[in-house]
């Protein structure tokens, strides 16, 4: 679609959406920017745009704004059940995620990943192996960097990596990477997508505008993931952590092999990789070596590789014990992985936003490793009433995580590990899971 003289209207002003907008102007669009916040909230945002502004729309959304409205610019944490959306889809209003938008303005080819776990570490891993790669490389979409933002600095000869969310999925039209990866799908988000068909639906779209000569790389220990091989259009690529006999990335004999080079090829030991990055590195090897980098940068950059912030991430030893952010751990299956990669015996700090999860599984993976479950957030409650339900009583409700993490130097002692892996999503006290990863790491300093 052309731009330039077209009435388009993006929701929600957060960087994305400013990002989204900003893109549309340097195009020549008349840009609306409406967000549900008010005017005085969102005084800050609207200086980002200098001299050159959109018009802005706040509070209770006026339905006519539509009557001019030539397509529609979506970011991702708005919700498309809203009935001001639902009246736009029945208007027939183009409907574009923002990494819809940029996809139709961007000349370079694109690895996208999704999955409920692992994203960001494995496209960060993919993108330090493109880097190594190929100069012009960009990591873009939920990791942090908006695509809109950097589009119109990637051309032809670039290389995209880009992580994304299944709220970015819901309005792809065109959408279509060279590579997709599904690397997991777990119940998650699903107070948005209402039921795992509607979220499953979401991620596979990831895959539906692929070509027969793409790839799409797929969990093959995932149930979910392994279902969906015969749905996808372009070539699906596995890995796993057992050997196995399709073409893939697998562990044989603890050793990470693959046979995509027509015969079993050893790449490197299990050993020299972290437990909890195991299956990000298999998915980033199986994405690479399908887009042609060859093996020595391959695996140079994973053995270089120190992981990412907020996952796992060791922050100090105080008195002998060892403290550890998982912020990133916003959902059961994260935040069980989180546990199995401790060492020791573990003071675990948990809860926050409720996203409609359960969390039996959780509390069965503590398997005697937990000693004590420090709760705080939305979900406290509800995480302790399970916790009790399985006769694990060593639980303790704080206030907030300052709170949670003076309770927990309390309780452990030398030899044991605290981890911040809340299993929760962090909104209903934080900005996001940086923030509350952020401010875990200084209320642990500060013990010193």
């Amino acid at each position: 679609m052309e731009l330039m003289d077209k009435n388009i209207l993006v929701i929600g002003m957060a960087r994305s959406g400013i990002s989204a907008a900003k893109l549309c102007m340097e195009k020549q669009g008349r840009v609306t920017l409406y967000d549900g916040k008010t005017k005085e909230e969102l005084k800050d945002s609207m200086q980002l745009f200098g001299d050159k502004k959109p018009t802005f729309a706040f509070g209770s959304f006026h339905d006519q704004v539509l009557e001019q409205v030539e397509l529609i610019v979506m970011s991702p944490g708005v919700p498309l059940d809203l009935p001001f959306i639902k009246k736009a889809e029945a208007m027939g209003i183009p409907i574009w995620s923002e990494m819809e938008l940029a996809y139709q303005l961007c000349e370079a080819p694109i690895i996208a990943i999704t999955g409920t776990n692992g994203k960001t570490t494995t496209t960060t891993l993919v993108g330090e192996i493109m880097g190594a790669y190929c100069e012009h490389t960009f990591v873009v979409g939920n990791i942090g960097t908006p695509f809109t933002e950097v589009v119109d600095q990637i051309d032809r000869d670039s290389q995209v990596v880009a992580e994304i969310s299944s709220f970015q999925l819901e309005t792809i039209h065109t959408f279509s990477p060279v590579i997709s990866a599904i690397l997991n799908i777990t119940p998650d988000h699903l107070n948005r997508h209402k039921t795992m068909k509607n979220y499953i639906n979401a991620k596979l779209r990831i895959t539906e505008n692929q070509r027969p000569h793409d790839y799409c790389i797929l969990n093959y220990d995932n149930d979910i993931c392994q279902s969906l091989a015969h749905k996808v259009p372009s070539q699906v690529i596995f890995f796993s952590k057992h050997p196995i006999e399709e073409k893939g990335v697998y562990i044989r004999d603890e050793w990470v092999c693959t046979n995509l080079y027509n015969e079993e090829k050893k790449l490197i030991h299990t050993q020299d990789l972290g437990e909890h990055n195991v299956e990000n590195i298999m998915a980033a090897i199986a994405i690479t070596i399908c887009y042609g980098v060859s093996l020595h940068i391959i695996l140079d950059t994973i053995k270089a590789f120190r992981g990412v912030a907020h996952r796992v991430e060791y922050v100090e030893t105080i008195n002998g014990v060892r403290y550890f952010n998982d912020s990133k751990a916003t959902n059961e299956d994260a935040a069980i992985n989180g546990i199995q990669s401790m060492k020791s015996t573990t003071v675990l700090i948990g809860g926050g936003m409720d996203k409609g999860s359960s969390y039996d599984s959780w509390i069965h993976s503590f398997n005697g490793k937990v000693k004590a479950l420090i709760l705080f957030g939305e979900t406290a409650s509800i995480i302790e009433e399970t916790a009790r339900k399985y006769n694990f009583n060593q639980v303790y409700q704080v206030g907030d995580l300052k709170e949670a993490v003076l309770k927990a130097s309390q309780l452990a002692v030398q030899g044991d590990s605290v981890l911040l892996s809340p299993a929760c999503a962090s909104w209903d006290m934080f900005k996001d899971y940086e923030q509350r990863g952020d401010m875990f790491k200084d209320y642990v300093r500060a013990l010193v």
